[in-house]
């Protein structure tokens, strides 16, 4: 079991940027693929951005190509998601997430996921 959690959240205006964190308890996290998800209130999952265990690939929502960026540092157990740019329809709980069968876009493919921080942008 890996533990996650996510940091990084805050009420910012429309056009700021916030760089979310997603620290991991275990080391197989260098092992598995991660991915960022939001969830706005009343509304399903929805994927932001993948990137594989090496870091070498990555994968964006159309919403997010071109203002956000995924990464991650293996040796410090640590994802992160730069916003730039951000809408007031980005505004939603991010949750960082690890899977044992590697990139994808699907919730259900990730096996482990954090609790969520909110991001609030306001206009």
């Amino acid at each position: 079991q890996v533990h996650l959690v996510e940091s990084g959240g805050g009420v910012v205006q429309a056009g700021a940027s916030l760089k979310l964190s997603c620290a991991a308890d275990d080391r197989a996290f260098t092992n598995y693929a991660m991915g960022w998800f939001r969830r706005a209130p009343g509304k399903d999952y929805e994927f932001v951005a993948s990137i594989s265990w090496s870091g070498a690939s990555t994968t964006y929502a159309d919403s997010a190509k071109g203002r956000f960026t995924v990464s991650r540092e293996n040796y410090r157990n640590t994802g992160y998601l730069q916003m730039n740019n951000l809408k007031p329809g980005d505004t939603a709980v991010y949750f960082c997430a690890l899977s044992t069968r590697g990139q994808s876009s699907d919730a259900p493919q990730y096996n482990y996921w954090g609790q969520g921080t909110w991001v609030t942008v306001s206009s």
